[in-house]
Order: structure tokens, then C-alpha cells, then sequence
């Protein structure tokens, strides 16, 4: 049977599986399916941690007035 999911092979020390091991079975989940969530994890919080020095540095580097939300937006009514 063909998977869409790709396989990574990864060497860890011996407290990192055991850790991995402890969470897995803490959370009833197969040790593989565990470290994918953790991983898929750690990307969105570098991702978070990028765009927010990214924003960081636009604040420091912005010269111009601000515009309120309703200045921008205005008050519209929401409309199904």
C-alpha cells in the first residue's frame, strides 16, 4: 500500500527516544505518529519566530503615520 507521507530516518540519543517513547504512550499514540506532531510543532513555531522578527524589524524600520483599524477598515456591516 503507497503512503503520501515520506520517510525520514533520524538518529537521536537514548534520553530524546526515551522522551519520544513517554510522550507516545502518554498520549496513546504510535511513536512515529508522535514525533511527526512534534515536528510538524517546532516548524510553526520557527515560522511564528521568522515573521515575528520579520515584523520586529518593518516596526523599527517604519517612518509614516499609523492608521487606526476603523480608519482602515471603516465601520461595514457584515453581509451572508
Amino acid at each position: 500500500m503507497a503512503t503520501i507521507k515520506d520517510r525520514i530516518n533520524v538518529s537521536v540519543s537514548r534520553e530524546t527516544r526515551e522522551a519520544l517513547e513517554y510522550m507516545a504512550k502518554r498520549d496513546q499514540k504510535p511513536l512515529a505518529t508522535k514525533t511527526a506532531e512534534l515536528l510538524d510543532l517546532i516548524i510553526d513555531i520557527e515560522e511564528d519566530r521568522y515573521f515575528g522578527e520579520l515584523a520586529e524589524k518593518r516596526l523599527k524600520q517604519h517612518r509614516g503615520r499609523w492608521l487606526s483599524h476603523e480608519e482602515v477598515w471603516g465601520k461595514r456591516k457584515l453581509t451572508h
